[in-house]
């Protein structure tokens, strides 16, 4: 089967993490030999690549077309116009990606299906294509699509429409599955697939090693917080917490918005010496951070499928999360960690030291990651995909 994947969370070389779990499961599936595909990752169009205008240079840096992994991955252009971006995206994401799609078609790659990622406002955008070129499409709802997105009037009723086109909706979370039910979307629909984690990639790595590696002293105690920095991952939240935990070092991998007033914020606390900025780690590297730390901690305030939590636990580190949407799926036995009592440092800090009290060994942390491979996902969408593009064949 051919399918075409669309979404604007994917990476790019301007932006190699971005999306990073969309390019997963694609690569994952594509390891099976019965899928090709190709990629159209719109982004908004800007004039400008200098580098002071932040995220929106990186839009305009963005390669029209580029081969990553060997998947031909396209980046056309869609007009994001400021305070009613939200409302048009869309259209003006449907109508900057027809062009491209269209000649894919006269190239040769005439798919057989749609796989939108996001459902706001990628799914709704894959949704129009699908209409306007009579092809069938399924969209992965990941996070904040679903649990931010309906609070908007309009949104949320252009997500049910999607939603019932849909040949079918897929949530990287039961939690997110039966959010899209509440909103109204049909039971019969809705699909749960979990991310999986690379166990390849992913291996614990002996922690002295780790710890020399990059450059950190052996003996000592090590909390590491990944992801992009802006308030809702709540890395403020773990430098609060150091506070009332002497003799912890945080380690903080990520770059973003916030990263001045976090480094602020350690300096008011009086914990910057105990704070290591590690920056952007790119994921062939992330092994030797978690595999170096003792604990994760990742106390955002929204998150559907936190891939963090898989990887950490796959280098055998017990992490320590929000308890939130599809994280209790992911920390539910004790050898994968705790989950919080409360978003905020005091918890935190209880969290760590109850961790300590019943720390596990990393062999039990690894093999609880064990159990989310990325083999049931791979073979649920082949499952799914092959019953949308001949039901006579397919199977739920």
């Amino acid at each position: 089967m051919k399918t075409l994947l669309f979404s604007t969370l994917y990476p790019s070389s301007v932006r190699p993490i971005h999306g990073i779990f969309v390019e997963t499961r694609l690569r994952e599936l594509l390891k099976t030999g019965e899928v090709q595909a190709k990629v159209v990752a719109p982004v908004p169009w800007f004039p400008s690549t200098n580098k002071r205008f932040g995220e929106y240079a990186q839009f305009a840096a963005t390669p029209k077309h580029e081969v990553r992994n060997g998947i031909d991955v396209h980046h056309p252009r869609y007009l994001l116009l400021p305070k009613v971006g939200m409302t048009l995206a869309p259209l003006a994401m449907a109508l900057g990606a027809l062009p491209t799609v269209r000649r894919l078609q006269r190239e040769g790659f005439d798919f057989d299906l749609i796989d939108a990622h996001y459902y706001y406002p990628d799914g709704v955008a894959a949704g129009l294509l699908a209409r306007w070129l009579g092809k069938p499409f399924v969209v992965t709802a990941r996070g904040t699509d679903l649990n931010l997105i309906p609070q908007y009037a309009l949104p949320r009723r252009w997500i049910l429409q999607t939603a019932e086109r849909a040949s079918a909706s897929i949530g990287v979370c039961q939690a997110l599955m039966d959010s899209l039910r509440e909103l109204g979307a049909q039971p019969d629909k809705l699909h749960t697939l979990r991310n999986g984690v690379d166990l390849e990639r992913f291996v614990p790595e002996d922690r002295s090693v780790a710890r020399e590696r990059l450059g950190l002293p052996v003996q000592g105690r090590y909390l590491l917080s990944v992801g992009h920095l802006i308030e809702r991952k709540g890395h403020h939240i773990a430098i609060e917490a150091l506070a009332s935990l002497p003799g912890v070092t945080l380690l903080i991998a990520g770059a973003g918005p916030e990263e001045g007033a976090l480094k602020t914020l350690a300096a008011r606390l009086g914990v910057a010496d105990r704070v290591r900025w590690a920056g952007v780690v790119p994921q062939t590297e992330l092994k030797w951070w978690y595999s170096a730390a003792d604990v994760l901690a990742l106390c955002s305030s929204r998150e559907g499928w936190a891939n963090v939590l898989l990887e950490a636990m796959a280098c055998g580190t017990p992490v320590i999360a929000t308890n939130i949407w599809g994280t209790p799926e992911v920390v539910s036995t004790p050898a994968a960690g705790a989950l919080l009592a409360r978003r905020d440092p005091a918890a935190l800090a209880a969290a760590w030291m109850d961790l300590h009290t019943h720390l596990h060994r990393r062999e039990y942390t690894r093999a609880h990651a064990e159990t989310f491979s990325w083999d049931a996902t791979t073979q649920g969408q082949l499952r799914l995909f092959t019953r949308v593009i001949n039901p006579a064949k397919g199977t739920a």
